[in-house]
């Protein structure tokens, strides 16, 4: 089983070298006490918390389950007493406003938090982590009167929330949901329907559960123009905010699931179930959006997280484990066969992991400074700052979650590699982190719909290319800086001519779907995965750059640390940055190929 360290030189080489989130929290209207003397602490005892309380629960997690009966969901042994201690930390309101008892620092400590937890014990930290979407919902789009009954015990983590989007007729095409709401003469509305797939929707960890429901009103539109958000309380809440009276919604199964069982999926049966409208009718798909954007966002942590994890385990394992004998010659003689870290494929194995946990890593860190300011305009009611880096937190969010859920499978998929026949038995621990990764690239919207979202409307349809162009933008001023520096050098040649060809591709993309409509989900996949490659060839570029100037003029860490990084860096543009020109290939190809076999033909009987 892998023994969990949180990577702190990595974290804080990012967070205080490479992003300089001191200077950064100074801009924020709630970064004052995000002091660096604060913020350490902070991250120290996280770090604490999940190494010794969140890891050694994540192994026998998975071998025992939830437990349902009747409706009734237990979690398994030692996650209550862990959810316990986390809430008595005061962890889920670390980013949310003091006024509902939080202690309003960065949305970006969340994420880097949330990091940390996910890799000690994604499935415990499932259940408050879908509590941050229902309370930036509430917090975003109710009115004051549900701010003061539940952003508190939320906040607290005494309550915890739920998405109820899907149901079984329907998955990603939310146009489709049956969820009915019925407007009653006291101004609430009665929710019948059926919710599936609602992570953390039953258990046994929180006094209440609250959840964020989809339904249709009775002269509602078709499609997605008449969805609207309600809260459905598991109790009711009394006059004081307490919890009341049990409503009529009801947990009717958990499912079996090939990973993460530790945490509850359910099947949520509304029956007349008493629920209250969040913002304006049939606007509740955009409301959702904040909801599913954080959730994004957070499912991205979970590629960083499985790829830390793997690349943990199989690095121990390849410095202890002996096989043959090196070709260059013997590494360690006095043994009976050198340790696989020597061999050339176990090494290439274990930097595709370290290079997707750290540059996954990078991103993440730069991407939770936009969401920073994007929780600003939220908190200080400024509408224009909130869109402005919601847009522009929004071209990153499928790349992020697309991109780097489907390498944190691979980096699990080379964990059990490293480990042989051994990373296929539980006891060792590598299987489940491969079995755990790969809902990853599922929930939240597939890859596919992760691709779609980015190429069709983020690039396409809102902005006609110009994310693209100012992305790329501050990368060629990132090279025009450090043209003249020769360490540097081929990494700003590479990145100047990726940066033109993705603009390029862009463009020739746009040109062809004029005639061939079919040519944008035909070349998605590959452009997401391209965008992918190229954004995080930047941060290891800016990664290498800032170590060259530590090596020149000292630095927090020791040398050898930021010579790795540099290493780290050659590997990155050598082995894995050469994949974008295969994708780069493919997403020109006419949608002919895709599209002219009959539906018949797939298949002979």
């Amino acid at each position: 089983m892998p023994t969990y360290k949180a990577p702190l030189r990595d974290m804080r080489f990012l967070m205080n070298e490479v992003f300089d989130f001191p200077a950064h929290y100074t801009t924020l209207s709630n970064g004052a006490d995000a002091t660096p003397d604060m913020v350490d602490a902070i991250v120290g005892e996280c770090a604490r918390l999940c190494e010794e309380v969140l890891a050694p629960i994540n192994l026998s997690g998975d071998l025992e389950g939830c437990h349902f009966d009747n409706s009734v969901v237990t979690t398994p042994k030692g996650f209550k007493d862990a959810y316990d201690q986390y809430v008595a930390g005061g962890w889920q309101g670390l980013s949310h406003p003091t006024e509902y008892g939080g202690q309003g620092l960065p949305m970006s400590l969340n994420l880097i938090k949330a990091e940390m937890m996910g890799t000690a014990n994604w499935s415990f930290t499932m259940y408050p982590g879908l509590s941050l979407g229902c309370m930036n919902t509430i917090m975003q789009y109710g009115d004051e009167a549900q701010k003061n009954v539940y952003m508190p015990p939320l906040v607290e983590g005494r309550w915890s929330g739920t998405m109820c989007l899907t149901e079984p007729q329907c998955g990603t095409d939310l146009g489709q949901i049956k969820t009915k709401a019925e407007p009653q003469a006291d101004g609430t509305y009665k929710l019948t329907g059926t919710k599936i797939f609602i992570s953390a929707g039953e258990h046994d960890l929180t006094e209440n559960i609250v959840h964020i429901v989809l339904a249709r009103l009775p002269d509602a539109p078709k499609g997605t123009r008449g969805i609207s958000l309600f809260i459905v309380p598991k109790f009711i809440p009394d006059a004081q905010g307490n919890v009341g009276e049990r409503n009529s919604v009801s947990c009717g199964s958990i499912e079996h699931k090939m990973g993460i069982r530790a945490s509850a999926t359910c099947v949520m049966n509304f029956d007349n179930a008493i629920g209250y409208l969040i913002g304006l009718p049939n606007k509740g798909l955009e409301a959702m959006f904040t909801f599913m954007n954080t959730a994004r966002i957070g499912t991205a942590v979970q590629g960083v997280a499985h790829a830390e994890l793997s690349y943990q385990g199989a690095l121990a394992y390849a410095k202890e484990r002996r096989s043959m004998r090196a070709l260059s010659g013997k590494k360690e003689p006095e043994q009976i066969a050198d340790a696989l870290i020597y061999h050339a494929d176990v090494r290439r194995m274990l930097l595709t992991q370290k290079v997707i946990a750290e540059g996954g890593r990078a991103m993440i860190y730069y991407a939770s400074q936009y969401a920073d300011h994007m929780t600003n305009g939220i908190i200080e009611n400024d509408q224009k700052k909130y869109e402005y880096w919601d847009d522009k937190l929004g071209f990153f969010t499928p790349i992020l979650k697309g991109f780097l859920t489907e390498l944190g499978l691979e980096s699990a998929n080379i964990g059990m590699q490293v480990f042989g026949g051994h990373g296929y038995i539980k006891e060792h621990g590598m299987e489940q982190i491969a079995r755990d990764a790969r809902i990853a690239t599922l929930y939240e919207g597939t890859t596919g719909i992760q691709a779609l979202d980015l190429l069709g409307r983020k690039v396409l349809l809102q902005s006609k290319g110009k994310a693209v162009r100012d992305f790329t933008a501050d990368v060629l001023k990132f090279c025009g800086r450090h043209a003249r520096d020769k360490q540097m050098r081929r990494y700003v040649w590479d990145l100047t001519k990726l940066c033109a060809q993705w603009n390029y591709l862009t463009t020739r993309i746009m040109l062809t779907a004029r005639k061939d409509r079919d040519i944008v989900s035909a070349a998605c996949n590959d452009f997401l995965m391209y965008s992918g490659y190229v954004t995080m060839a930047y941060f290891w570029a800016l990664q290498a750059a800032v170590a060259y100037e530590k090596l020149a003029n000292g630095g927090a860490e020791q040398a050898e640390f930021y010579q790795a990084k540099i290493q780290t860096a050659e590997f990155y543009f050598e082995r894995l940055l050469p994949r974008a020109a295969g994708h780069a290939g493919s997403m020109l190809s006419p949608s002919k190929s895709l599209m002219q076999l009959d539906k018949d033909a797939f298949a002979f009987g």
